[in-house]
């Protein structure tokens, strides 16, 4: 038995023979075209070779490495540039022969040999019609080749000078730039980083401080001295200020006289004249006028400086009536005393500049490190322009060495090459060979490009990748000799075994569901029309008929004309204008007796029908598949085909179960994936198997010598 991928690809060949045949025809013949061709005229080869070129001396860096470049940039596209080939061409216009640029491509083949970007041989061939047009067009292709090298090696070193040129006036600015910041630089901030180097800084640091020490130490003086003369005097330094001041005014002196005086008679008269008494009165009002003269002679001897601490006349009295000796006492308190406000602000002076030297000198490596810095920026700018100027220098220099990268080292030589004419037995062989494997080719891609499933195998693998059980495989039945369809009439046609298999397949199916009972109802369905749905249904019937089981086979396929004069049924019109009347029995009886096989009924469509889905989901519909449960003990559904509308699904709920039938050559495979993930999800309708027909291989079935019986005139029926 052949191989699955044997037989899948025979029946692609027979199916798409006239193309693959086509594919052959064509394929010879074009070989047969080439065999017949007549010999190709000699050709004419002329070759030669270009090696590396370089300076005889080479005195400049920028030469050497422009000639470097120069040949670093030699390839195929380079040798046959547009420019190259134009002038040429122009050349040998010129001279007599008319060749144009495109032409001088095509026949001309570089072959670049050497290091990568490291040409070191280049071999030019060109073919040409005759020998002299060959020895030419090459002569004048080398001569072009040179000079285009050396123009561009010339023009590179150009481009080199003019970047150089045109980058100098930036680097020149930078430069100055940075010679200016460290002038200026140098200007505010040499002159401290001068005195740190020299160590004079720290010579005033240090000063101050010993300054700072010795003031310390005479303050500390001072103030033992001023505190001693303070508690002989018991005044402080600005009392005995005041006091002194007030002790060696005349005026003052000459006021406590007077006050002195007529305190004096006022002591002596007040025993002996009352208080009214002019006298007393005139005494009392020239002592307070002394007073108050008192009171503003201290105001002005003193500045207003100590008044709050002289809150009576008594005070100033008694402060202004020093002795020389206390007096002497109180100017060496002032004296100590300024001596020392001088000294405290001494100190405050050295204190501060202290701290100024102190930071300048902390902020001297940073001043340092900017002068660096700036240094340093101008010694890379300075670096910068002396290379630019070098370069440019050598670039100036390096003109009178440029030359061209390459040479030529073989001048073209012309070689006569004459073809053998091809064999055309072998070139009609080669074709022959060729045409088969193409003709294969082509059967193998259109049956890659077909999606229906050809051999009963990509049926039952799509069905096992599914996990649907495979009930039976039938084979292609013959037609009755009298009706001209494929039923099994005969009680003892070998056929029908194949269907009591797939029933007793169908109740063990049902038995392993989740219900756990054989299935009542059963929906048959296909992926498309023409998959042998409803002869599948009528069969199945047939053989649980012959089997003694009542079984009643329903056209539910509302789209379609019925099938039921293929077991002797007829419909009259009146069912087809009224279906919902036909499926309630008001008209007739839907259930009708098949006249030639007992046990078997048939419930034919009143189709084709404008709206079917709603007549399947009407309560006439509903209650006529109830009864039917009730009363058969199988009742098969020729449902509509799934692919091209949903009504099969309609009729899930009055179903135990579903069985799917597929046909090679018929049923589309993307069609069938989809359609039974879309079964299997659903869960209120088992797919309880498959079956796949005219499966070609199985066992023909034995001739059979019984005659069919022949149709009865009437049409029975019983009532529902």
């Amino acid at each position: 038995m052949a191989s699955p991928m044997i037989k899948r690809y025979l029946l692609a060949l027979d199916r798409y023979k006239w193309p693959s045949l086509a594919t052959l025809l064509g394929i010879l013949g074009l070989s047969t075209v080439v065999a017949l061709q007549p010999p190709p005229p000699p050709q004419y080869r002329a070759e030669g070779v270009l090696v590396q070129n370089a300076p005889i001396i080479a005195l400049t860096a920028t030469g050497t490495e422009v000639q470097q470049r120069g040949q670093g940039i030699i390839s195929e596209n380079f040798l046959l540039a547009d420019v190259l080939l134009q002038q040429v061409a122009q050349e040998l216009d010129r001279r007599g022969m008319a060749i144009a640029p495109d032409t001088l491509r095509n026949r001309t083949t570089v072959r670049l040999e050497g290091e990568e970007n490291q040409v070191q041989r280049v071999a030019v061939v060109f073919r040409g019609a005759d020998e002299d047009q060959a020895q030419l067009v090459l002569s004048l292709m080398f001569e072009a080749m040179v000079e285009l090298s050396r123009v561009t090696n010339r023009a590179r070193l150009q481009a080199i000078i003019t970047a150089l040129d045109d980058r100098l006036p930036a680097v020149e600015d930078d430069l100055r730039a940075a010679e200016q910041a460290l002038e200026a630089y140098d200007r505010t901030e040499g002159p401290a980083i001068q005195a740190a180097l020299d160590g004079s800084l720290l010579g005033s640091i240090s000063g101050g401080q010993q300054q700072q020490r010795q003031n310390q130490i005479a303050l500390a003086g001072l103030d033992s001295q001023i505190q001693s003369l303070q508690q002989r005097l018991g005044l402080s330094p600005g009392q005995a200020f005041t006091a002194s001041a007030l002790s060696a005014d005349p005026i003052i002196a000459q006021l406590r006289s007077q006050i002195l005086d007529t305190e004096t008679q006022l002591r002596l008269l007040s025993p002996s004249l009352r208080e009214s008494h002019p006298t007393i009165q005139s005494l009392r009002q020239n002592l307070a006028a002394y007073n108050t003269l008192l009171t503003e002679r201290a105001q002005e001897v003193v500045g207003g400086q100590d008044l709050a601490a002289l809150p009576s006349v008594s005070e100033v009295r008694q402060n202004s009536a020093l002795d020389p000796a206390r007096a002497a006492l109180a100017n060496q308190l002032v004296a100590l005393s300024a001596e020392r406000a001088a000294l405290a602000s001494q100190q405050q002076v050295l204190a501060q500049a202290d701290g100024q030297l102190r930071q300048q000198y902390a902020s001297l490596p940073n001043k340092q490190l900017e002068r660096d810095r700036l240094a340093q920026q101008v010694a890379l700018n300075q670096a910068l322009y002396d290379q630019i100027q070098a370069k440019r220098i050598d670039a100036e220099a390096a003109a009178a060495e440029t030359v061209s990268s390459l040479t030529v080292a073989e001048p073209p030589t012309v070689i006569v090459q004459a073809d053998p004419p091809p064999n055309p037995i072998a070139v009609m062989a080669v074709g022959g060979l060729l045409g088969i494997v193409a003709a294969g080719a082509v059967v193998f891609l259109l049956d890659l490009l077909d999606s229906t499933a050809r051999t009963p195998e990509d049926l039952q693998g799509i069905f096992a990748d599914q996990a649907v059980p495979m009930l039976a495989l039938v084979p292609t039945l013959t037609a009755s000799s009298t009706q001209g369809w494929p039923m099994l009439y005969q009680p003892h046609n070998p056929d029908l075994e194949i269907y009591e298999r797939l029933r007793s397949s169908l109740r063990q199916a049902g038995s392993l569901s989740e219900a756990g009972v054989a299935p009542r109802v059963v929906l048959v369905v296909s992926s498309r029309a023409g998959e042998g749905k409803t002869t599948s249904a009528f069969n199945l019937g047939i053989a649980a008929a012959r089997a003694g089981r009542r079984t009643l086979v329903i056209e539910a396929d509302l789209r379609q004309a019925s099938c039921g004069h293929w077991l002797g049924v007829g419909l009259g019109p009146e069912a087809k204008a009224e279906p919902l009347h036909y499926y309630a029995g008001r008209q007739q009886s839907p259930i009708q007796l098949a006249p030639w096989v007992e046990n078997l009924y048939l419930a034919p469509s009143p189709g084709p029908q404008p709206h079917p889905a709603a007549i399947l989901e009407s309560s006439e519909m509903d209650q006529f598949l109830t009864d039917a449960r009730a009363r058969f003990d199988l009742v098969l559904i020729d449902a509509p085909p799934l692919g091209s509308s949903n009504d099969a699904l309609l009729l899930g709920a009055a179903g135990d179960g579903l069985l799917l039938v597929a046909r090679p050559g018929v049923t589309d495979k993307a069609v069938l994936e989809a359609l039974l993930e879309q079964l299997i999800d659903n869960e209120d309708l088992p797919v309880l198997g498959a079956m796949i027909n005219a499966v070609d291989g199985l066992p023909a079935p034995a001739p059979t010598t019984t005659p069919a019986p022949a149709p009865q005139p009437l049409i029975r029926s019983i009532d529902f």
